[in-house]
């Protein structure tokens, strides 16, 4: 293979990360317009704990110790448990667009956790980043009409910006595993896994509807996002990882807003106003304002 086009495949395969995420979004959207959200979040655990199965190797020669467990409990607790609680929330209440928005914040929020838990470098950069970020996400939410896809997008905002919180603890959590020798794709596994043990009891709640009929494009949207976007995503973005610095690989992620933008109004027909593309060059220059370069990159928070 030519040389140059093997330097483009990492940069390739982050690229294909942020889509397939940013897809995940507009998926969930298409489910939750007939099923319920806990059936649709139990149903897309249920689907990549299956493709995990296939896939024994993910399993060989891992070995957990005594002070790997709490670690782990955090990360499966940030994500999948409260972060698609959240995001499940999000999605009923605003549109696609607007929760991929909020998105770009986590990259920030792992750099603010980071420096309280890991003691890395927080520079004023990042801090005047962050604000300006925030505030562009605070303008948005405000700034949303209400309609049929979206009857309280301020409030869905409010949910999208906590599973942003949770996916910077994952992410946090995460780098300690991974530095301990965790292999990501047996991470994300044990994700898999404990979010089916976690969301599936979630099933037989009495406020839970069960589905009374077989939507293809609901159902085919719950097989995507387990089996597509779970180890889609996930394999791009981890060879991504491994190919470039981590810091560079990161800046990808925040092309996930961008993708979910274009998505939503191309497919779920969603429009922003003036005052929210205002706010979103807000959000977007905060993250441009951050953009540095230390010795130690932690990765932003994944989706599973």
């Amino acid at each position: 293979m030519n040389p140059k086009y093997y330097r483009l495949m990492p940069h390739a395969a982050l690229i294909v990360s942020s889509l397939l995420w940013a897809s995940s979004f507009i998926a969930l959207k298409l489910a939750f317009a007939n099923y319920h959200p806990m059936v649709v979040i139990a149903g897309r655990m249920m689907v990549g704990s299956l493709c995990f199965i296939f896939i024994p190797q993910v399993f060989r020669g891992v070995k957990i110790l005594k002070q790997d467990i709490r670690p782990l409990v955090l990360m499966v607790l940030m994500e999948p448990c409260l972060y698609f609680i959240f995001e499940a929330k999000a999605l009923v209440l605003t549109t696609a667009s607007q929760a991929g928005m909020i998105t770009a914040l986590c990259p920030l929020m792992v750099s603010f956790g980071a420096f309280f838990v890991l003691g890395e470098r927080l520079t004023p950069k990042i801090i005047t980043g962050m604000v300006v970020s925030v505030v562009g996400a605070c303008w948005l939410s405000t700034g949303g009409q209400v309609s049929a896809s979206s009857p309280n997008p301020a409030l869905g905002n409010f949910f999208e910006f906590l599973a942003m919180v949770c996916g910077a603890g994952y992410g946090i959590m995460l780098k300690q595993l991974t530095n301990r020798g965790f292999n990501p794709f047996f991470l994300t596994a044990l994700q898999a896994f404990a979010g089916s043990i976690f969301f599936v009891p979630a099933l037989f709640f009495p406020a839970t509807l069960l589905p009374t009929s077989f939507e293809p494009v609901s159902v085919f949207a719950v097989i995507y996002l387990g089996s597509v976007v779970t180890l889609g995503a996930y394999g791009c973005y981890s060879y991504g990882v491994s190919r470039i610095p981590a810091g560079q690989a990161t800046s990808y992620i925040n092309l996930i807003p961008v993708f979910t933008l274009i998505m939503g109004m191309a497919i779920l027909d969603e429009t922003l106003n003036f005052q929210q593309f205002v706010a979103c060059s807000l959000v977007f220059g905060g993250i441009f304002l951050s953009q540095h370069r230390t010795r130690k990159q932690i990765p932003a928070g994944g989706r599973i």
